[in-house]
């Protein structure tokens, strides 16, 4: 029974640091929050907190893991996929922390296969791929999306639009991250009028 109890108590401690970890990221951003700064939030020491973890880098691919799980429970106001990535592009714009540690994990993680962070984004882009190409699909089929777009090439063309952009903002933050996303689904995305309009 101690054992059951030690082990609940282990599970609710990692799950507080993984949310003032995201927290204090999200507000101080990135390279202002450091391991003390979240072990003092949390009544650890540095020792303690990484206790809980592999390593510095996999508390924040966990703090990356938990924000994906809070984006995609949320409810977006979003007709299609495109929307719904212009629309977590936008809500970006709100958290430069967690863009700072996404676009510094992705970069570490792309160079280096032993990285960290290197199979969650792997399995994240892959991921992001086969989910919003299935969408795309659906959208051909209810001639929603032009018949002659390859659905898996406008997906990779997306996904590097919003990160790339996302780049572009952390040096410009007056660049609208969500406005390019939206474009380019506009080159693509078939309206009713243009789709029946005769040849």
């Amino acid at each position: 029974m101690t054992r059951r109890g030690s082990y609940a108590k282990g599970i609710a401690k990692r799950e507080e640091i993984l949310t003032v970890a995201l927290d204090l990221v999200a507000r101080q951003g990135f390279r202002r929050t450091s391991i003390k700064d979240i072990a003092d939030a949390v009544g650890l020491t540095q020792a303690g907190l990484l206790h809980y973890f592999d390593s510095k880098d996999d508390l924040w691919v966990e703090v990356l893991r938990r924000r994906d799980e809070i984006d995609n429970t949320t409810e977006w106001d979003a007709a299609d996929p495109a929307e719904l990535l212009a629309a977590i592009v936008r809500h970006n714009a709100e958290v430069p922390g967690l863009v700072q540690m996404f676009v510094n994990l992705s970069a570490a993680a792309a160079t280096d296969s032993e990285h960290p962070a290197h199979e969650y984004f792997r399995e994240r882009y892959a991921s992001s791929r086969r989910n919003l190409a299935a969408d795309f699909r659906v959208m051909q089929e209810d001639g929603r999306l032009r018949p002659d777009v390859d659905v898996e090439q406008l997906t990779s063309v997306l996904l590097a639009i919003s990160d790339g952009m996302q780049i572009q903002w952390l040096y410009d933050p007056s660049r609208d991250m969500a406005e390019h996303v939206e474009l380019v689904a506009q080159l693509a995305i078939a309206r009713a009028s243009t789709a029946t309009a005769p040849s």
